[in-house]
């Protein structure tokens, strides 16, 4: 059974004739008639009783037609759903990222994402990059925002942009006036840095063992927000990306020689997944992000 045989018996009931019915349909009258014959075919049953000089539904065309409509009804708003999800004003987005980004990406970003498509929901979870991939892969998860890198096999990454660590100070400390710093001056700086389970704290050590110093590590945390309210405080600095000063009022970032390290930023997803309307928004945006809203390498700490 095709979805025209419903619209042709529903124009018949109708019309009650074959060729006002065909006329309506902009089709032949025996073309009409031979598609109602193979639906009641299909069906087992006459959908029309033709002994009169004009026709009129049997009893079993009575039934069938109340369910008809209310399919057909429920076919065209099917097809209204897929037009609001192309249009974007219905949908879902499932999203993570790892937990640097909370600091100065996502509210942003999201809060843009938002603004344009009011209609979308989001899911936003914070996890490590291995987790993130593990969910991509078992389509737990649409996309991420992680790292570029060695992925699992079934993962994708388009790259964003280019992410600074630069070593961070509040407006107090006594370094907050001051020019760029030799590597060697972390070894005088206590530090609070996050803890060796995140992949900014392995960047930030394997720095330092390439630079032969011995940071004074004085707190360890796992919470961005603790680690940005002690260094906010005064006598701490720290070590995360450069745009976390722009976003954090009371920060300061200041240029460590040589540099430390610089990695790419990049939005993954699982190889050969269908993306929706809802993610490829984001991608786009994402990307559009990179160009107008994210320092540079080369762009200015202070």
């Amino acid at each position: 059974m095709l979805l025209r045989h419903i619209r042709y018996l529903l124009a018949v009931a109708e019309h009650r004739n074959f060729t006002r019915a065909a006329e309506a349909l902009h089709v032949s009258q025996p073309t009409l008639s031979q598609q109602i014959r193979q639906l009641e075919d299909n069906l087992g049953a006459a959908l029309f009783d033709r002994s009169g000089r004009g026709i009129r539904l049997t009893d079993a065309g009575e039934a069938y037609v109340r369910f008809a409509r209310l399919a057909l009804q429920d076919l065209e708003a099917g097809k209204r759903a897929m037009h609001d999800v192309r249009d974007l004003s219905r949908g879902s987005l499932r999203l993570a990222m790892t937990p640097t980004f909370t600091a100065y990406l996502i509210a942003p970003l999201l809060h843009r994402f938002n603004s344009l498509y009011p209609g979308l929901t989001l899911s936003v979870q914070e996890m490590p990059q291995d987790r993130l991939e593990a969910a991509l892969a078992e389509d737990l998860l649409d996309i991420g925002i992680a790292f570029s890198g060695m992925h699992l096999a079934d993962i994708q990454s388009e790259a964003l942009f280019t992410e600074t660590l630069s070593l961070m100070v509040g407006v107090t400390h006594p370094r907050a006036a001051g020019k760029a710093l030799d590597a060697g001056d972390l070894e005088q700086q206590a530090l609070v840095l996050l803890s060796q389970d995140f992949a900014t704290r392995q960047h930030i050590d394997l720095y330092c063992r390439q630079q032969g110093i011995a940071p004074r590590i004085a707190i360890e945390a796992n919470s961005i927000s603790a680690i940005v309210e002690l260094v906010r405080r005064g006598h701490l600095a720290t070590i995360l990306p450069t745009a976390i000063a722009l976003e954090q009022p009371g920060l300061l970032a200041l240029e460590l020689t040589p540099g430390l390290p610089r990695r790419t930023v990049a939005l993954l997803s699982r190889k050969g997944a269908w993306r929706s309307a809802a993610c490829r928004a984001f991608a786009t945006l994402a990307g559009q992000w990179r160009e107008s809203s994210v320092p540079s390498a080369g762009q200015s700490d202070r």
